[in-house]
Formats: C-alpha cells, sequence, structure tokens
C-alpha cells in the first residue's frame, strides 16, 4: 500500500513570487487547504516501482492523487502514455472557469456526478491543469469554523502579499457551506482592506447527488458517451500491454471502461455466489461489512484495525499476517488507503461492487438487516470511533430526495414539495426486500447500542408512526428521543408528529373527549417545540457530534399547531355544529354543555379558550414570516403552508366575532380579519393572497374608519399602505386622506413597516424638491427595528423585495413585486422564485416602470447618491460589490430597508459629457486635451510599455508624468494631471459578441482591461481602427461594450475621432470599441508574413485589423513553430468589412489557398506554397479588379534565414 504522504520530500522546487515569499512558506500555515503547487513533482525523480504501484492502486480504484496526473502527463510528454482520460464534462467545465476569470469576486461552477462515475477524478485533474494559471487547492479540513475556513482561503489568495494575488481553484465536497464561505470570504477582504485586482476565488463545487441542475452545472452519469468509449478502450489496451494479469485487478478502471456493466461486476464479486456452499467466513463478513457500508453512505470506510478486530478469534499462528492475505481470495475487491500519518482506511473498490456484494449476500440469505446486526455486534460492542458512529448514523437515519416521482409524505401528508424519503434507504430496502419487523429489530438494537444518541430512537419512532400505526409505541420512543437531546427542537417534533397523525388517523365517530385529549397532547408538544427553537437561535447546538452556533429557526412547531386546530375544528363541527361558536369563543364551554351533553369535556376548557388567541397569533407570526421571507433567494416556501395557515385562521378568527370583543370599533376589526387584513403584514400580503379590488377597496375604507376610533397612527399607515396595494391592482386612482399628514407630521410606531413606508414616500426622485428626511438615519432606526422584531427569525431566510421606487409622483411611483413578477410572466420568464439571476431587470417593461438610482461602490459598500449625499444601502447580489465605481440600479425595499438590485456601472450622459468638456476649458489642460476634438499626434509622448507574461496572459505596464501620451503597442492614449501608474491586457471579444446586448454590433478596436495601479488619469482615448474623414457618416454608429461584473453594457459615446473614442474622469471596467453592423464600413488592416519550415517555400499570410491584441494572437503560433516574419509595408487605405478579397502572385507554379476571403473583425489566412522558388516576386491583395495591397518579397527575404535572424 503506497501513500503520497511518504514521498512529500520529492516535491519540486517551490514556487517563487514577485514580492512575496516561496508558495510552500505561504502554504504551511494552511491547515485546512490541500494547496496544489504550480510546479508540484517538477524536477524530480521517483522509484519506479513508487510510481507503479501509485498507478495501480489509482486503477484499482482508490481517489486519484496529485501524483497520478503527474506521471500520466510525464507518460505523454515522453511519447510512453495516451493522456489522461478527461471525461466529457471537462471541457465545459474548463470553459465556465476561464468565463469566471474575468469576473470580480466569487463564482461557483458545480459539478454533479453519481458516486463511482469519475466525479471527483475529473475535478481534480481540471485543478492539477489549471495550477499554474489559478491557485488550486482542496477543502480537506473541517468547515465547523467558516471563518477560518475564509481567512485561509484569503490568505492564499493574497500570498501573504497585496503584490501577489492570484485566483484560488477551491475544490469543495458538497454545497452546505458555499453560501456562508462566500460571505465569509467577502467580510475577510473588506476586514483587510484587501485592493482586489482579479477574481479572488472560484469555488468548484463536487455534489454526489443530481438535484436542483442548472443549465449551465455538469452532470456525470453511469453512462459513457461514443467518445469516452472509445478513450476508455485505448486505455485499456495501453494498460494491458503495461500490466498485463494485473489489469483484471483494475476494478475502478474497468467498471467505467465495460460501460458500467453489471455482467462485469457480477463476475468481479463471483466469490460471494459460493456462501451458500462456504458459510460465512470472517473474510466474508468483513467484505459485507464494507459493502453494506459502502452501499449506503457516501466515503464511507473502516479503519485497518476494525477490520482485524473482525478477524481477532481466528486462528491465526502468525500474527503479523498481512490484511490482504486474511482477506485471501476476495482481496481484489478492497482497496486501502492512507491520508497523511493517519490509520489506514480499508472499503470496496467501487460503490457498485460494493452494492452487487450486498446483493450476492442476501440472496445467498444473509440479509441486510443481518449484516448490520452483525455489524453493531462486532464493530460497537465497545467505545465506537467518531467516525464510524457516524456512519452509522446516516445509514439508518439519513433521509434523501426521492429517487422517483413525487410521492406523499405520509407524516406531513400534505409536504409533497419537499420529496423527501420517509427513511434512510438502508431501511426502505429492508422495507421492502425483508419486512417491517426487521427494520424494528435493527433501529432497536441501535437505540439501544448508542444510548445517548437521540436519532436512532427518533426513527424509531417515525417508523411506528407511518409504517405501523402503532402509536403508543411510536409515542414511547418519541419520548424517550427528547430525553437524549431535551434542547433540540427538531428532536421535539417527532412527539407533536406523532400526537398530530394520531389524531388525524382517528375513527370518524371518535367522542370529543379522546379527540381533545389527543389534541392537548399534541398541542403541549408543538409549544414545547416552539419554546426551544426560541431558545436555540444564537445558541450552541450540537449536531452530528459537534456544536454549532444555530442561526436557524424552526418554525415547525407553530405550524404543527395550525395542523392540529385545523384537525381538531374539522373533527368536532362535524360531529355538532354548536363547537363552530365554542373554539371561536363565540359561545363559552361552558353554556354549550347542555347542547354537547358531555360536562366531562369542562376540563378542556384552558385549552379551548386558547385556542382561537394561539390561532391568531400563530396565523400573524407565519403571515409575515412567508410574506417578508423566503427560505433562499432561489427558492419559494412550500405552498401548502400559506393554505393551510389561511385556512385555520378562517375558521378561527374569520368566521366570527369573540364574545369579549365589546370596545369601540370591534365590528370594524372583525370585518378586517375575516380579510385576514387585520395587521399590516396583512395588507402588506394581499397581492400575494387570491384576493379581488373589492375586497382591497374594502378594507381601504375600513382601515379609513379606524382611524377615527382607535390607534389613529397604526391605521394611518395601514390606510396608505391599503391604498398602496389598490394602486398596484390598477384600482382607478383615489384619494388617500391621510397621506399629506402622515408625511407632514411623521409620527411612527417602534414597528418596521412604519419607517419602511416613511422611506418609500420621502426617498426623492428626479422630478421632487430636496428630500427633508435624514434617510440614513432612517435606514438604520428601520434596520434596528428589523433585528428587534424579525432578525431572530429570520435571519438565515432570504428577505423578499416588498416594493421598488418607480416612475411617477407620490403613491404612483411605489411599485409591488408582484406587480413586476406578473409582468415577466408574460414575457414568457421561466421563474420568478428565483432573485439570484435579477433577470427580471432585463424585461423592457420593467425597465420602462421603475427608476434608475445613481451611486457609487466602494469598499465593498453601494451607495445610493441623493441630493449630493451618498447613503448606504444593501446590495441584493454582494458579488456585485467588488470594484469601486460609478453605478445606477433599482431600489427595492424589503422589511429591513433598502435594497439596489440590479447594479451597473454608469456612464455619463452624451450631453453631460459634452456640457463637462465645455467647462473643462479652464482646466488648464492642453489644447488637446479636454478641451478639443482630437490629440495632435506631434504633442504625444510616446511611451513604450514594460511586458509581464503570466501564465500564457501577457500584461502591459506604463508609467507618466503629467501630461498627454500614447502607448507604442495599443495605441491607447490618455491625459493625466499627475504622475500615474496603471497596465492593461487585452480581452476577448468572442464570448462577448453573443451577447445579446451586443448582437447589432460587432468589434472596431481592441477590448481592453485597465487597471490604475496610482495616481488619476484625466482622460482615455481608447483606439478604434474605422477610417473617417471629414465625409465620413459613420461617426454616429460606435458604442462602447463596458464589461460590468453582472452583464455586459453597451454605452453611448461621447466624442468620436479618426483613431480614438474619448473618455472624461474615466472609470475602468473593460471597455472595447465597438460599431454597429452594416455594409461598406472601411476598416484599416496589416498584413503579416511568415516563411515557415517546411521542405518548400511555404509562406503564411495573415490579413490582420491593425489591432494589437488580434496581432498578438496570431503571432503565437508561428513564434511558437519557428517560423520567420518578413517585414513589409502594410496596406496604406482602408479595406471595407464585407468585401471579399483573393492574394494572388506573378510566380506562376504558385498554389495559393484559400482562393478568396470575406473581410471580417478577424485575421484571415491564406497559405503560398512554391515549389521552385528563386527569385524575387509579388504578392497582391485584391478586391475584383481593385489593388489593396503589393508587396515585393525579395530572394533574400526567404534565403539563408533562420529562427534568430
Amino acid at each position: 500500500m503506497f501513500t503520497l504522504q511518504r514521498h512529500l520530500d520529492h516535491m519540486g522546487k517551490e514556487s517563487k513570487m514577485a514580492n512575496g515569499p516561496p508558495l510552500s512558506t505561504v502554504t504551511r500555515s494552511l491547515s485546512l487547504l490541500d494547496v496544489l503547487h504550480p510546479n508540484q513533482f517538477e524536477g524530480k525523480s521517483f522509484d519506479p516501482e513508487i510510481l507503479e504501484e501509485t498507478e495501480e492502486h489509482f486503477y484499482r480504484g482508490a481517489p486519484p492523487e496529485w501524483l497520478n496526473f503527474h506521471i500520466s502527463e510525464q507518460a505523454e510528454l515522453d511519447g510512453t502514455g495516451s493522456p489522461f482520460i478527461k471525461r466529457d464534462g471537462y471541457d465545459k467545465l474548463e470553459k465556465q472557469i476561464h468565463k469566471l476569470r474575468k469576473h470580480p469576486g466569487i463564482s461557483t461552477v458545480k459539478l454533479f456526478h453519481q458516486p463511482g462515475c469519475g466525479g471527483t477524478t475529473l475535478a481534480m485533474k481540471v485543478l492539477w491543469d489549471f495550477r499554474k494559471t489559478l491557485r488550486s487547492a482542496v477543502l480537506t479540513g473541517s468547515t465547523s469554523d467558516i471563518t477560518k475556513v475564509a481567512e485561509e482561503v484569503v490568505h492564499l489568495f493574497t500570498a501573504g502579499s497585496q503584490g501577489d494575488q492570484k485566483t484560488v481553484l477551491l475544490l469543495v465536497n458538497g454545497v452546505q457551506v458555499l453560501e456562508d464561505l462566500q460571505v465569509s470570504i467577502m467580510r475577510t477582504i473588506a476586514n483587510q482592506k484587501i485592493v482586489t485586482r482579479m477574481p479572488v476565488v472560484v469555488l468548484l463545487c463536487c455534489i454526489r447527488e443530481d438535484a436542483d441542475l442548472k443549465s449551465d452545472d455538469v452532470f456525470l452519469q453511469e453512462v459513457l458517451s461514443d467518445s469516452e468509449k472509445k478513450n476508455f478502450n485505448d486505455k485499456k489496451a495501453e494498460l494491458n500491454r503495461q500490466y498485463g494479469d494485473k489489469c483484471k485487478r483494475f476494478h475502478g478502471f474497468n467498471i467505467m471502461q465495460s460501460n458500467f456493466s453489471v455482467a462485469y461486476i457480477r463476475e468481479a464479486c463471483s466469490a460471494f455466489q459460493t456462501i451458500k456452499e462456504t458459510g460465512i467466513q470472517e473474510k466474508t463478513l468483513l467484505a459485507a461489512f464494507l459493502s453494506l457500508l459502502n452501499a449506503y453512505v457516501p466515503d464511507s470506510y473502516l479503519l485497518e484495525s476494525q477490520c482485524l478486530d473482525v478477524f481477532e478469534h481466528a486462528n491465526y499462528s502468525h500474527r503479523d499476517i498481512s490484511l490482504e492475505d486474511m482477506l485471501d481470495d476476495l482481496s481484489h475487491l478492497i482497496i486501502t488507503i492512507q491520508q497523511g500519518g493517519s490509520e489506514k482506511r480499508v472499503r470496496m473498490a467501487h460503490p457498485l461492487i460494493a452494492q452487487c456484494c450486498t446483493e450476492l449476500m442476501a440472496d445467498a440469505g444473509v440479509t441486510r438487516s443481518d449484516t448490520a446486526k452483525h455489524l453493531l455486534t462486532c464493530l460497537c460492542r465497545n467505545k465506537v470511533p467518531r467516525t464510524l458512529a457516524a456512519f452509522i448514523k446516516y445509514m439508518l437515519t439519513k433521509r434523501r430526495p426521492k429517487e422517483k416521482g413525487r410521492e406523499e409524505n405520509p407524516i406531513h401528508p400534505t409536504e409533497m414539495k419537499e420529496e423527501i424519503d420517509s427513511f434512510s434507504r438502508l431501511i426502505l430496502h429492508i422495507q421492502t426486500k425483508e419486512d417491517n419487523s426487521q427494520c424494528i429489530s435493527l433501529l432497536g438494537m441501535a437505540t439501544n447500542m448508542f444510548d445517548r444518541n437521540p436519532f436512532f430512537p427518533q426513527a424509531l419512532a417515525r417508523f411506528h408512526c407511518i409504517v405501523l400505526r402503532d402509536y403508543d409505541q411510536a409515542e414511547m420512543w418519541a419520548k424517550e428521543a427528547k430525553h437524549r437531546d431535551p434542547k433540540n427542537s427538531v428532536v421535539a417534533d417527532t412527539l407533536g408528529q406523532v400526537h398530530k397523525n394520531r389524531l388525524k388517523n382517528l375513527r370518524r365517530l371518535a367522542q370529543p373527549e379522546g379527540i381533545l385529549a389527543l389534541a392537548l397532547k399534541a398541542i403541549r408538544a408543538f409549544e414545547d417545540e416552539e419554546r426551544l427553537a426560541e431558545d436555540e437561535v444564537g445558541t450552541n447546538v450540537k449536531r452530528n457530534g459537534y456544536f454549532h452556533d444555530s442561526r436557524f429557526f424552526n418554525s415547525r412547531g407553530m405550524f404543527g399547531f395550525l395542523q392540529v386546530c385545523n384537525l381538531v375544528y374539522d373533527l368536532l363541527v362535524r360531529q355538532n355544529p354548536t363547537w363552530r361558536g365554542v373554539l371561536t369563543k363565540k359561545v363559552s364551554l361552558g353554556s354549550a354543555l347542555p347542547s354537547l351533553g358531555d360536562h366531562s369535556l369542562l376540563r378542556f376548557n384552558g385549552l379551548i379558550n386558547r385556542l382561537r388567541d394561539g390561532v391568531e397569533k400563530k396565523c400573524a407570526f407565519l403571515d409575515g414570516y412567508l410574506t417578508y421571507s423566503k427560505p433562499e433567494i432561489r427558492k419559494d416556501d412550500p405552498e401548502y403552508i400559506s393554505r393551510e395557515t389561511s385556512a385555520c385562521y378562517k375558521k378561527y378568527v374569520g368566521d366570527s366575532t369573540s364574545s369579549h370583543l365589546k370596545e369601540k370599533g370591534a365590528d370594524l376589526i372583525q370585518k378586517l380579519k375575516l380579510k385576514q387584513a387585520v395587521t399590516t403584514t396583512g395588507v402588506l400580503s394581499f397581492l400575494d393572497r387570491e384576493c379581488t379590488e373589492s375586497d382591497l377597496k374594502e378594507i381601504t375604507a375600513l382601515w379609513e374608519e379606524i382611524c377615527l376610533h382607535k390607534d389613529p397612527d397604526t391605521a394611518r399607515v395601514n390606510n396608505i399602505f391599503a391604498h398602496i396595494m389598490l394602486r398596484n391592482m390598477g384600482a382607478p386612482e383615489s384619494d388617500c386622506k391621510h397621506l399629506t399628514a402622515f408625511k407632514q407630521e411623521m409620527v411612527l410606531t417602534d414597528k418596521p413597516e412604519d419607517h419602511m413606508l416613511a422611506l418609500l414616500l420621502h426617498w426623492p426622485t428626479d422630478n421632487e424638491d430636496t428630500c427633508i428626511l435624514d434617510l440614513s438615519a432612517m435606514i438604520k432606526r428601520t434596520q434596528d427595528l428589523y433585528k428587534q422584531a424579525y432578525a431572530k427569525h429570520f435571519c438565515t431566510r432570504y428577505l423578499r423585495p416588498l416594493f421598488f421606487i418607480g416612475k411617477g409622483q407620490e403613491l404612483n411611483r411605489i411599485v409591488h413585486r408582484k406587480v413586476l413578477e406578473g409582468s415577466a410572466r408574460q414575457g414568457d420568464w421561466e421563474t420568478m422564485q428565483d432573485w439570484s439571476d435579477e433577470k427580471i431587470f432585463q424585461d423592457p417593461w420593467v425597465k420602462k416602470r421603475l427608476l434608475k438610482v445613481q451611486g457609487e461602490i466602494r469598499e465593498y459598500k453601494v451607495f445610493a447618491t441623493v441630493d449630493g449625499k451618498e447613503i448606504e444601502v444593501v446590495a441584493n447580489l454582494r458579488n456585485s460589490l467588488w470594484r469601486k465605481r460609478k453605478v445606477s440600479f433599482y431600489l427595492g425595499f424589503t422589511i429591513k430597508g433598502p435594497v439596489a438590485f440590479a447594479i451597473q456601472t454608469e456612464t455619463a450622459d452624451t450631453k453631460e459629457l459634452l456640457s463637462e468638456m465645455d467647462s473643462s476649458k479652464q482646466c488648464g489642460l492642453l489644447k488637446f486635451g479636454a478641451c478639443g476634438d482630437e490629440m495632435d499626434a506631434t504633442d504625444l509622448t510616446k511611451l513604450k510599455p514594460e511586458v509581464n507574461r503570466v501564465d500564457e496572459v501577457q500584461t502591459f505596464s506604463l508609467q507618466s508624468d503629467a501630461g498627454n501620451y500614447e502607448c507604442s503597442v495599443s495605441g491607447l492614449r490618455w491625459v493625466c494631471k499627475e504622475e500615474v501608474s496603471f497596465k492593461y491586457k487585452f480581452l476577448s471579444w468572442e464570448e462577448h459578441m453573443r451577447s445579446p446586448v451586443c448582437k447589432d454590433y460587432m468589434p472596431a478596436g481592441p477590448l481592453m482591461d485597465i487597471t490604475v495601479t496610482s495616481g488619476q488619469i484625466e482622460e482615455v482615448h481608447l483606439p478604434h481602427r474605422v477610417f473617417i474623414d471629414r465625409n465620413s457618416t459613420f461617426s454616429g454608429q460606435f458604442a462602447v461594450l463596458h464589461v460590468d461584473p453582472c452583464c455586459d453594457v453597451v454605452e453611448e459615446v461621447a466624442k468620436v475621432t479618426s483613431s480614438h473614442i474619448k473618455f472624461l474622469q474615466p472609470t475602468f471596467p473593460p471597455r472595447g470599441v465597438m460599431i454597429r453592423k452594416m455594409a461598406g464600413i472601411p476598416f484599416y488592416y496589416d498584413v503579416l508574413i511568415y516563411k515557415t519550415n517546411k521542405e518548400f517555400l511555404t509562406l503564411d499570410v495573415y490579413v490582420v485589423p491593425r489591432d494589437s491584441a488580434l496581432q498578438e494572437e496570431v503571432e503565437e503560433n508561428p513564434k511558437s513553430s519557428g517560423s520567420i516574419l518578413i517585414l513589409n509595408p502594410g496596406p496604406d487605405k482602408s479595406m471595407q468589412m464585407g468585401e471579399h478579397v483573393s492574394l494572388t502572385t506573378d510566380q506562376a507554379d504558385a498554389i495559393i489557398q484559400p482562393s478568396a476571403r470575406e473581410l471580417r473583425y478577424e485575421s484571415l489566412f491564406f497559405e503560398v506554397l512554391i515549389r521552385n522558388a528563386d527569385s524575387d516576386f509579388t504578392l497582391r491583395l485584391q478586391s475584383g479588379k481593385d489593388i489593396l495591397w503589393t508587396c515585393t518579397i525579395h530572394k533574400g527575404d526567404y534565403q539563408n534565414q533562420s529562427a534568430e535572424h
């Protein structure tokens, strides 16, 4: 058994960085990350036996080690082996990562895969291939301290020095920590005041399931494509030549090469088919344990010492015998892995082998439950290692998403949308392949052996409840689970669910006393769960053996209470309508007893008296919970929660007035309760429910009348909100009598809703007077009140935008979220549940309806500019905050305050720019600066940039004093009043030209990413390659592509000169000049001629736009192949885009391919072959009869030259 850890001394030379320490020095402090060095293993030789053993181990089924990729890479370079096989998802992952390298901040790529399909291998191969361009690492440590993980990622990004930033490519297994990790990384960057010049991290998330796939996600399955089959077949032939008969043991490789053949797997496991004859031996028992674990628990294993325990009673005369020898003919099915200095881990060679062995054991009469019980008896007698205990817990209690269809959840019959299995896969398989008694027996054994674990008795209670409907046993085990973890609300929920299901399955003729007795037990259980949930938030909660700071609020106790109340109402009222009045407190229980006929019911008077009030209170909470928030930015709550909550409210509260409501205005309040609009939340949720315009008009009138009777401040707020909702329903405008008084008096209660309304009404628009409200103070107050009222319960949920600032005046400018969603649905959008991509703001109607707010991003915060003041608001997408810049956005309002949506980099309007240019005549710049139309080339200082190449990307750095300059490489021009330093690099147009906003344009110059490192640039002039003179009509067709982190933006241009586009006071997102697609646009081109090293004289001729970025791309291949550039004068006239040009020569025996090409904004290639060249000859580029360019190639140009020439 080989481990790479024993050979860390063979690592290659240390990676040096520009300003910081060697990378190996930096990574020594990173305990949670396995960092892959860019020069891993380079310059080191290995013992051939070590290399062979490493490869054999991998092909047998062990996880890949970095050395496997190095071995494959070296074999390919030496010509002794074929490339490492990459499954089809590789290219898609590679393209996505390349694409995300252009976006600042943090990005995520998801790789879904079934176990044993090569998902982890593919992910590691991607990291290996990016190791020289990115800082590749795997998250291997615990994620319990996510802040520590973030700090290590940021430390790797900076490598201990601000000048050594490089994007991290981090492999993360699972999605549980993704959101928290992204938040923590951004917080760490901000706290350390790090100015990022590139993306911080790309998270490559490896997920062993196929749920919630997006179009950009990669999914590997247990099936090979035709190309994959060919690659695996070729590799098999190579391995057979290299390893011979050893290949028969390469199950990890062979299973995939056989396209996951069932026949191959059964043949590999054939030793298990003789169990009936040979009986159960220790080696078979151990293989059965491993198979059961690996079949049902991902990444499970046994320690070598645990495996040896299975053999402890065997009669071995030599105690130094190896585990492999003990396993004998089963050893080829099992692999041993060692990580670092830890104990060896043992598992089956492949998950499909584990599944097959488990099945064959069952066929031989050794059932799954038998194997599981033997495992518990054999390995869990004494103190059980934490890892094994966790594997057993997962195997027996982990409920997973359903594999097929949408089935009803028996314990939560309305919870269809969750699609979660009722029990673990093993328990479900034992239930279907054996019987219920074996499930009970196995869970009972685990409950007894792990006498402190609450989850085994919890699963036992659920099985008794759901499958057997033995509610007495279910109650007993639910209480035992609760006894073991008395502070865990999720565990406590099971007892309430047991009582609720018993109540639900009562016979129709059950007596009221029995109904109320069960209801009392269920309600007490759910109220206890609710109390525990309140106590949990913000405290340390034990999960999976570890303590975590709990931010999740468990609301199931409240909802369970309402479900029980629904059942009680239906069961009792169905028997006797008198119960309707009793339960709604219209009549007292005592006065109704003669009609009900059972005086013993009086003992439930306390329960009945608090049902209605409890329903009202919990419905009010859940109304706000569902209206103001949702589980995630991409997902809504299941619809049944609001449906059942609303039904319960109507039964207990909405249909009748309680007898104790005698105060003035109680009839009005009851009418509002009937409409579910007695609270501000109820009014705000109106558009989320199926309500009519007439209902809303009635609610508006009721709140207006209540203003005269009680609580006028709250009533006034609700009346104004009702008017806003009416406007959003499209109702004719009606006079809002209390609007002016509210705005002038500003009497606000301590509710965040009141302050949100004040912000909505006072936020200024372009047509309104200066805001008299201190917006920053009001926002701070709103946030503080939110923390007091809701933060505890909403802290892990996404806050819904309730309203947006639109165009218009007063109430008409306040736009409800549902109005936008309804409009976008008409535009055939896929779904409006997902606010993570903000696609809704691309809808033309939405753009027309909403008002753009100006602002700025700096220090990872976004500010709205109001009356010359900067007001900090929250960003909907944190990834929009990475670059300092002027921005515009749409302003939404959650219950916590204002939020910026669809943030885009802002560019000045043409008129504003021209006005600024006129006013700049007093700025003191030279005549060709901001005050003139075009720079005079004679007054420019040309500077040659310093060129740095890192990972195949060239960066051009420049430094200048105050003055006017031009870069000699790109033609970029700039004006500065002080010393400045900046750098730039060329970007590819290809991806951006596919963007919808660019469909009417084509490139007209290089796409440049400019970063100012010190000083300030007053003007920048981007080069274009279009021929323009005084008679040109194209100057109005120019635009500039602005690459924003969220999307591409096409900007208008303020000034076009014959060679440049001018920007004043520029910001520096990536930008490039475009021009509208139309026939006949004249461009400048160059002709590059290269003499190749082929047998006959062969010239590669490129016709390239006069664009440094394109010419740089063209020059790469000839240089690398040793071709020689033949200098020539370029064309002195422009060529029209779209015309067809041909290359000709006066050399009679010349062959030119192709004969003609269409001019585009890309390089055109011609090959000229002359077999008997021995004299001067001429090349011509022509369009029809028009000669566009001519050049004489002298004999000396192509003879007696070398690459060093």
